[in-house]
């Protein structure tokens, strides 16, 4: 009985680890699966501020950010793959802010250049909501 449980354990084991390696990321924070490109400045509970760094023709993994702002510190230009596979490429000058509602994507730098960008995400809480 002491194998057979064993044998199930490692089957489970064994199972979860395929399963893990071969399907894609779902969408998750930047900083955890991407952090290489992404580094929490500041945070508390309100917002937290990334900044984000791609070298030239880097790409990062599927992930999400809620909404926010970012501030582009130079110019680029990226293709940002989305979960349903339409893609978007954008450019950007440095000094720039936009506005960027919730997202989930995958960026990739087109650029020759490395490019930096501050982005502010806005947490949803209590102090942030209005109360009727």
């Amino acid at each position: 009985m002491k194998n057979l449980i064993n044998s199930v354990i490692c089957v489970f084991f064994a199972i979860s680890l395929l399963v893990f390696l071969t399907e894609p990321a779902l969408a998750q924070d930047a900083t955890k699966v991407d952090s290489a490109h992404y580094k929490v400045e500041f945070e508390n509970d309100q917002v937290r501020t990334l900044r984000i760094s791609y070298g030239p023709h880097e790409k990062s993994v599927m992930h999400e950010h809620p909404a926010g702002v970012a501030i582009f510190l130079n110019a680029g230009k990226g293709k940002f793959t989305y979960p349903d596979g339409k893609t978007e490429e954008l450019s950007w000058h440095a000094g720039q802010t936009l506005w960027l509602p919730a997202v989930k994507h995958q960026p990739e730098n087109l650029g020759d250049t490395t490019f930096e960008i501050i982005q502010v995400e806005f947490k949803v809480n209590e102090t942030m909501t209005e109360k009727k």
